[in-house]
């Protein structure tokens, strides 16, 4: 019976030590990020996250039956921007109307709203299922034939040889990085906006949201193009996020 190939372990990888290294860097090297940053932005993913989930459970099957890919971009696009980036708004606020967060910790909340995303439910989580799954059907326990049926008729490309895999776990590490960028790009201007009260910066960090009305052009345009362009957008926010910094610290 084959097995999965772990070279799809190489991506969560990536997410996960890129993610824990800017958090382990603006935790000890710039001292911008304590446990009360981390809490406040793992509130702010978490509710988001469960809140999308639910939306979409009593939502989509509505929105997609009319079959047109510019509505159902809109509808995830504006998900995001309304739930994470208003929420991770909201959040923040409230942190530092409590005097648990700073201006100063604005890097540091965008880069913990990245590592919840990135580091643990898309790194550690997906880690640690491949690899539960690969234990599972190296060892040839009774359950690991009926586990093999079910991942080969759902997710055949699991059993890809490297030299197949690695194009698209190249491309998953491009869209990983991509969403590092714009979450922290996002975070850092809600809290600017929070600390300064000046809403421009949450009027620039909302459309970032809108980076997923690509979702539903997954599979009808080239893979790399897609990546390409959703890279092309995070460099943009990252962009616009340290200009407005800078402006709002010179």
């Amino acid at each position: 019976m084959q097995n999965i190939d772990l070279i799809y372990v190489l991506g969560p990888a990536v997410a996960f030590i890129v993610s824990f290294l800017l958090i382990a860097y603006f935790w000890k090297v710039k001292r911008k990020l304590d446990i009360w940053v981390m809490l406040y932005s793992l509130a702010a993913y978490a509710i988001a996250i469960a809140a999308k989930v639910i939306f979409q459970h009593f939502t989509y099957s509505y929105v997609n039956s009319y079959g047109n890919p510019y509505l159902l971009g809109l509808y995830f696009g504006l998900q995001t921007s309304i739930l994470e980036v208003g929420l991770a708004y909201l959040f923040a606020r409230y942190a530092i109307s409590r005097s648990k967060m700073t201006k100063d910790a604005a890097g540091a909340y965008g880069v913990g709203l990245a590592f919840w995303e990135n580091g643990a439910l898309l790194g550690l989580l997906p880690i640690l299922n491949l690899l539960i799954v690969y234990s599972v059907l190296a060892s040839g326990a009774p359950s690991s034939q009926q586990i093999y049926n079910t991942l080969i008729k759902s997710n055949p490309a699991l059993f890809y040889p490297a030299a197949q895999a690695i194009f698209p776990t190249l491309l998953s590490i491009m869209e990983r990085i991509s969403s590092i960028i714009v979450h922290y790009s996002w975070g850092l201007l809600v809290v600017l906006a929070a600390a300064t009260g000046k809403k421009r910066y949450l009027a620039i960090a909302l459309p970032m949201g809108m980076v997923d009305f690509i979702v539903p052009f997954a599979g009808t345009i080239p893979s790399y193009v897609l990546e390409l362009i959703v890279f092309a957008v995070a460099l943009v926010s990252l962009l616009a996020a340290k200009l407005s910094a800078k402006a709002e610290h010179a």
